[in-house]
């Protein structure tokens, strides 16, 4: 597929084609963003700022994302720069074939977050570690950041999809940190908006971030299925694309 489009592509078409970082940057924004839209860590930040600790752990939680997804995303591109992800410019065999399985993984667990949703008349029920947040210190709050961002199967599978699309694009080094930074940039500010909103409205924040809590763990499941789905129908799409 990859050679007849070369071959039907006359030179100068080749060599006019977008810029490569402004197509690369358009291509991780649908991950970034499916990775902002993550109703538990939003959730988990916003009970942090209604503690007496808020204005410590809320940042702390912050910078912790960031290092999260900096260091997946990092060490996502090196491996994939070591195993030749771009294949004179364009995807190696083995990207397609992991977006297909990326894919297929997010389908996998939009399944099982609309099988594992709440009747209509059950309260949802959030993990249990929720509870102890009020007694949580920055370096805690901050670790658990970091676990959030880069161990969280969801976001691990859309940071792998981001970080492989840079990879493969033939970016300089310079142009993939730049990429994966707005990549981190966009992704983080789903629990970015509630701490700026804290430290701009101070208490009068507090019914805002209140009701934006409920809304996110009553329809925590129907966000998570319809993102989950299509990220992954697109990943799939991306994958029967570059094979």
């Amino acid at each position: 597929m990859r050679a007849l489009r070369a071959a039907n592509a006359p030179a100068r078409d080749r060599a006019s084609l977008t810029d490569p970082m402004g197509d690369v940057i358009g291509q991780i924004l649908s991950f970034a963003v499916g990775v902002a839209v993550s109703p538990v860590p939003i959730i988990a930040v916003v009970l942090m700022l209604t503690t007496d600790r808020g204005r410590v752990n809320g940042p702390a939680f912050v910078l912790g994302w960031i290092a999260g997804l900096a260091l997946a995303g990092t060490a996502i591109l090196l491996l994939a720069g070591q195993a030749d992800a771009s294949d004179g410019g364009e995807p190696a065999t083995w990207v397609g074939v992991l977006k297909l399985m990326l894919g297929l993984g997010l389908l996998a667990l939009a399944v099982k977050q609309w099988r594992g949703r709440p009747a209509d008349s059950e309260a949802a029920e959030l993990p249990n570690w929720m509870r102890k947040i009020d007694g949580f210190a920055p370096g805690r709050a901050l670790a658990l950041a970091v676990a959030l961002a880069a161990i969280n199967p969801k976001n691990l599978l859309l940071t792998v999809g981001a970080a492989t699309t840079i990879a493969h694009a033939g970016l300089e080094a310079g142009e993939q940190a730049v990429a994966l930074s707005v990549f981190i940039l966009v992704a983080s500010l789903g629990i970015g908006a509630p701490v700026a909103i804290y430290f701009a409205l101070g208490e009068q924040s507090a019914s805002l971030l209140g009701g934006l809590k409920d809304w996110m763990a009553h329809n925590n499941a129907a966000i998570m299925t319809v993102l989950l789905l299509v990220l992954g129908a697109k990943l799939l799409g991306d994958g029967i694309t570059a094979l």
